[in-house]
């Protein structure tokens, strides 16, 4: 079985795609200055835009699983911009936890498996 690796460096691949599935690596905002709901709305925009490379779309989201630096303090807010973003009809299933995540400001890190269409 082909194992297809995009956006690839010596420790980790943005995008792997093998048999039908594609996998995210966790996904986060290019700005860390902002509160929860810009780098939740900027993390997305990336997960679009590596969706649509990898040959899917939002739309086949299999599974999500959203870190929050405080989930007390920003679930909320992260779920406002994630229910506008995510198409009626098509929620995946979900997991939301709390992590120490690898830079202070970073608020939101997701991480996507998606469906590629079928040939």
């Amino acid at each position: 079985m082909t194992i297809e690796r995009l956006h690839t460096d010596a420790r980790m691949s943005l995008v792997v795609k093998h048999q039908g599935t594609v996998y995210l690596s966790g996904e986060v905002a290019n700005d860390f200055a902002g509160d929860v709901q810009q780098q939740t709305r900027e993390t997305l925009q990336n997960i679009e835009r590596l969706l649509d490379q990898a040959g899917t779309d939002k739309t086949r989201i299999l599974s999500a699983t959203l870190y929050l630096k405080d989930i007390d303090a920003d679930f909320a807010g992260m779920n406002q911009v994630w229910d506008q973003w995510l198409p009626q009809g098509c929620a995946p299933a979900r997991a939301t936890v709390q992590a120490k995540l690898y830079d202070p400001a970073v608020l939101v890190e997701i991480s996507i498996i998606a469906a590629l269409p079928d040939a």
